[in-house]
């Protein structure tokens, strides 16, 4: 079984379809986990929306998801990320809204836990420094935990009394041992890394590992799309640059 982990999609669908189409070229894969913020920022939210449920997949809830269906208060966001939020909640149709009320915070899967933020808290925490990440080790109970949220790719190791952090590099091969693991496959739509292209990983079940790739996408078309939605230009700029 093969599964593709992507995160943070950010209503960018020619990063996502970018994915999808280098996904089928590294030969497909059983199911996709989604590990939230499908929406957000971006200027597709439905048809992101409408693309992944025709994907076979599961999806976990990002803080930008639930507040785009109101079940997060965008007060608690920067001005860019709430005027996009607004105008993302008037481009959802019902089955849009319903779909993104259902999905769970947590889920498990083969031998993850899945979280949009961390486990401690699934919507708003970020994993980015080791003491973080220890913290967060002893509230799941799975060998390893695949997170997005910061759009970084990392992986976190737990050994013994330590934990330790390295980035996540692409094409490299990361083999799961007995070694507990927290896992951010980066970003699909926005990434944060220094690097514009879209991010993602596959998770070969039979031969236990994790492989990260590198997309590029049309980048200027979706940013010609969100000057024309009139969307923050700070978002649009940030794209460029993957940060």
């Amino acid at each position: 079984m093969r599964y593709a982990i992507i995160a943070d999609i950010h209503a960018n669908l020619a990063a996502f379809t970018a994915v999808l189409e280098d996904i089928e070229k590294q030969g497909g894969v059983n199911e996709i986990w989604c590990l939230g913020d499908v929406v957000g920022y971006g200027p597709d939210p439905h048809q992101c929306l409408e693309l992944l449920r025709r994907k076979n997949h599961i999806c976990i809830a990002g803080n930008h998801d639930w507040a785009a269906v109101g079940k997060i208060d965008t007060a608690y966001f920067n001005p860019d990320a709430a005027a996009a939020c607004h105008w993302t909640a008037r481009q959802l149709i019902p089955e849009d809204i319903k779909y993104l009320e259902s999905l769970s915070l947590i889920l498990e899967r083969s031998e993850f836990t899945l979280a949009h933020g961390s486990p401690r808290e699934p919507t708003w925490e970020y994993i980015i420094s080791t003491s973080i990440a220890k913290v967060n080790f002893n509230l799941f109970q799975s060998p390893y935990c695949m997170v997005g949220h910061s759009h970084v790719p990392l992986v976190f190791k737990e050994e013994g009394d330590t934990c330790s952090a390295s980035r996540f590099l692409p094409n490299v091969g990361l083999e799961l041992g007995k070694s507990r693991l927290i896992i951010n496959p980066g970003g699909v739509g926005q990434p944060r890394d220094g690097d514009p292209r879209a991010s993602y990983a596959i998770y070969d079940r039979e031969n236990k590992i994790v492989r990260l790739y590198r997309v590029p996408y049309d980048i200027a078309a979706t940013q010609d799309k969100m000057i024309q939605h009139g969307l923050p230009v700070h978002l649009v700029v940030r794209l460029g640059y993957g940060q």
